[in-house]
């Protein structure tokens, strides 16, 4: 897979279509309702969507906390039921409104794609967060530098510059985005190999070799709590984590057909490369 860290122009070109329908794309959110969805509510059963808080409205995937009386840690998340291995994720967020009383400091304005996750139906009961790899999403406060596109590891550990990463988050280089606006935010996945997270066209942290290991992650299933274990192919999901988020978009590129044959994936770059232009 040596040739796939020659990625820089590939991430131009498909960062550069996520906004159109090309061949190629799937649709994951496809703006009608959450068909090849499940949720997962902590303390909650799969697929009970308490309080409605995953729903679709005028197009748009938004997370809720109107029939909340208070968030009592529900933290949850709404997985894509089909796994992948290799692809360019997509996704197009903002933050809305107020956080849901008794939601946490940390997470107003926060949410999150799970990249290389575990399945809805393998967490616990009362598990919090899935074994996975979260592309931090963040919205500004109106004052204080809040980089968009960080890194969390509930129950995994990344390799940065050669050296294993134990930190919890791990703090990107994008810019801080205020307010209500949209913003696109893509992780290019390649296996257990390399992990980019993006900012529109801006490539804003770079990490390898995800695997299971460290903590902040709660009654999860011992088994799956292998400590070095790879993390070649996965689920993705979105979060709720207390704070109203809207999403106009949720798209992936499937790379799997390409990774393993370097013409291919050459020819896929110039192809993707010619359609953007």
């Amino acid at each position: 897979m040596k040739k796939l860290f020659t990625c820089g122009l590939l991430l131009v070109a498909l960062t550069g279509m996520a906004q159109q329908k090309q061949k190629g794309w799937i649709q994951l959110f496809n703006g009608k309702d959450l068909k090849n969805w499940d949720i997962k509510i902590k303390g909650h059963d799969l697929n009970d969507n308490f309080g409605n808080t995953f729903r679709v409205e005028n197009g748009l995937l938004k997370v809720r906390y109107d029939h909340y009386k208070n968030f009592d840690e529900k933290y949850g998340h709404i997985f894509y039921r089909k796994q992948f291995s290799a692809y360019l994720i997509v996704v197009e967020y903002r933050f809305v409104g107020e956080q849901v009383p008794g939601g946490p400091g940390w997470a107003i304005r926060n949410n999150g794609i799970m990249l290389q996750g575990q399945t809805a139906a393998s967490m616990g009961k009362d598990q919090d967060f899935p074994i996975s790899l979260e592309e931090q999403l963040l919205g500004g406060n109106g004052k204080d530098e809040r980089p968009t596109s960080n890194l969390c590891t509930p129950g995994t550990n990344v390799v940065i510059d050669g050296k294993l990463i134990t930190e919890h988050c791990i703090t990107s280089t994008s810019k801080t985005y205020h307010g209500d606006q949209w913003v696109r935010a893509s992780a290019l996945v390649l296996g257990d190999s390399v992990i980019k997270h993006i900012v529109f066209k801006d490539t804003v942290l770079v990490y390898n070799k995800p695997q299971v290991g460290g903590g902040n992650v709660s009654n999860a299933d011992p088994s799956l709590l292998q400590d070095g274990r790879l993390l070649k192919e996965g689920t993705i999901s979105l979060q709720s984590e207390s704070h109203p988020t809207d999403f106009r978009k949720v798209a992936l590129f499937d790379l799997s057909p390409y990774v393993h044959d370097p013409k291919k994936l050459d020819a896929i770059i110039r192809k993707l490369q010619q359609e953007t232009k």
